[in-house]
């Protein structure tokens, strides 16, 4: 799912950040560092998220190894790259490089999840006819074998979770067997990340200031049955059943 280049501005050195960032010690690799986790980021191709695997998040020590940079070194420039608004880092220890989709080919990233995706289908396809012909080992490689087991890896529960506690202040987790049960249904059924952030801003503009709707800003509410109708009301305007209050708090049996 990793990308093979990253786009870098021919200008990012006239940026006031970087400027200030020269006139530091430790200059020269404080920007290493910076471009090393921009590298990273398009090598794990989740709209800027770096993680070793979904459930793994890089600690300290490990981008140190892998960046092959003093431990000091390394937290020295997370801590400057993080008070200069360029990464974000999780209460889960998720880096994230601030402003990624406004830089990057997020299309043609996109177009290499949807690749793998479809290439991963294909592969279960295959597995199921061999297991009813009942040579299953015939025609399934290890490598097959290995990319279907990182399937899930190409559903972003991260960003969807993330973009949710972010928008929200909430601390729901990615890896809730509940939550990636709806999200994987829904991403099955043609749905992206770009639909998962729209119903969010639009139910987080109708619901987050009502005292009495905003408890509905979560997973099982927000990814559930009416996702689609969520994300085609016009223009994120309420339409006139989600505006009805009571009828969603009867539905999800809560007080009015």
């Amino acid at each position: 799912m990793s990308v093979k280049w990253i786009k870098l501005s021919t200008q990012m050195f006239e940026d006031e950040k970087i400027r200030l960032i020269e006139s530091m010690p430790e200059a020269d690799t404080i920007l290493i560092i910076w471009i090393k986790l921009l590298a990273q980021a398009g090598k794990t191709n989740a709209s800027g998220y770096i993680y070793l695997s979904e459930n793994i998040p890089y600690t300290e020590e490990m981008l140190a190894t892998i960046f092959n940079r003093p431990l000091n070194v390394v937290r020295m420039a997370l801590k400057t790259l993080q008070e200069f608004g360029m990464i974000g880092i999780s209460n889960e220890h998720l880096v994230i490089i601030t402003n990624w989709e406004k830089h990057q080919n997020i299309e043609g990233m996109e177009r290499v999840r949807r690749l793998n995706a479809e290439r991963n289908k294909r592969y279960r396809e295959r597995k199921k006819l061999a297991t009813l012909n009942g040579d299953i080992n015939d025609d399934v490689s290890v490598t097959s074998r290995d990319d279907a087991d990182k399937d899930i890896d190409n559903i972003p529960y991260v960003e969807i979770v993330h973009y949710l506690n972010n928008a929200v202040n909430t601390n729901y987790r990615h890896t809730t067997k509940k939550t990636k049960e709806l999200i994987k249904a829904l991403w099955n059924e043609g749905f992206r990340l770009e639909d998962f952030k729209t119903v969010i801003n639009i139910k987080c503009k109708e619901w987050l200031f009502n005292e009495n709707m905003n408890k509905f800003l979560r997973p099982e509410t927000l990814f559930g049955t009416k996702f689609e109708s969520y994300l085609n009301q016009i223009g994120g305007e309420i339409s006139e059943k989600d505006n009805d209050s009571r009828k969603v708090a009867q539905e999800y049996n809560i007080p009015f």
